[in-house]
């Protein structure tokens, strides 16, 4: 199995983790994955009181809670940014199997 390594700017290798779910049970939709995140792969819906997701921003809904999703997975480069800052650990990350 081959997995993705690249380098950083000063040769020291690095390995891309991409994001491959977030946990809406765990999540608290607190958005701050969403503000870190250059490529708009994740952004936030609305759970509704039959526990379905729905636009956040519906005015006719009645939103019980917010959590974040992930949009556009083919758009993440793997920099981990928004690991870095979930403070509930409700995302999951993995490095890309080349031999896939």
């Amino acid at each position: 199995m081959n997995i993705r390594t690249l380098v950083s700017r000063d040769g020291s290798p690095w390995q891309p983790s991409y994001l491959e779910a977030i946990d809406p049970d765990t999540c608290i939709g607190c958005g701050r994955c969403i503000k870190v995140c250059a490529r708009a792969v994740i952004e936030l819906k609305g759970i509704n009181e039959d526990d379905e997701m729905c636009d956040p921003f519906d005015e006719d809904e009645e939103i019980v809670r917010k959590v974040s999703v992930l949009a556009r997975p083919g758009a993440c480069v793997g920099c981990g940014s928004c690991a870095k800052v979930c403070g509930t650990g409700a995302q999951s990350h993995a490095p890309l199997d080349e031999a896939a």
